[in-house]
């Protein structure tokens, strides 16, 4: 691979609350508070929320696009949740190169909703070489 790209680009999804009951099923994880609006209005959060997992999804998407392969079978991503996803919100996923050396990139990477707060930040780590 030559040199790894300095920035990668946005990865953008509407988050709609058939979505998270998608989520909900194939995952197995039915919490209420993110399936029932009036268990949730009952929560600090005040309405449903997005599995976390689902919202990550994005990121490694992200990277998959921007790198296929290897980082489908190398790359390693150590994330922190930051803020809740709501139905309704536009998130993008983004990365900014922050390391490389002829082995491996390494890049910080965000998810940020349409208000620009970053739900997920992340530091991934993509093998260059096959």
């Amino acid at each position: 691979m030559s040199a790894p790209p300095a920035s990668l680009a946005g990865v953008a999804h509407k988050v709609t609350q058939a979505q998270i009951a998608k989520y909900a099923e194939a995952s197995g994880d039915r919490n209420p508070l993110h399936l029932d609006a009036e268990f949730a209005a009952a929560t600090p959060f005040g309405r449903p929320v997005a599995h976390g997992m689902l919202v990550l999804a994005f990121a490694s998407e992200l990277l998959a696009h921007s790198f296929g392969r290897s980082w489908l079978c190398g790359g390693k991503l150590r994330a922190r949740f930051r803020s809740p996803v709501y139905p309704g919100d536009v998130v993008t996923a983004s990365g900014t190169l922050t390391a490389a050396d002829a082995a491996s990139a390494t890049y910080r990477v965000a998810v940020r909703n349409q208000d620009g707060v970053d739900v997920i930040t992340a530091e991934a780590t993509v093998p260059l070489t096959p």
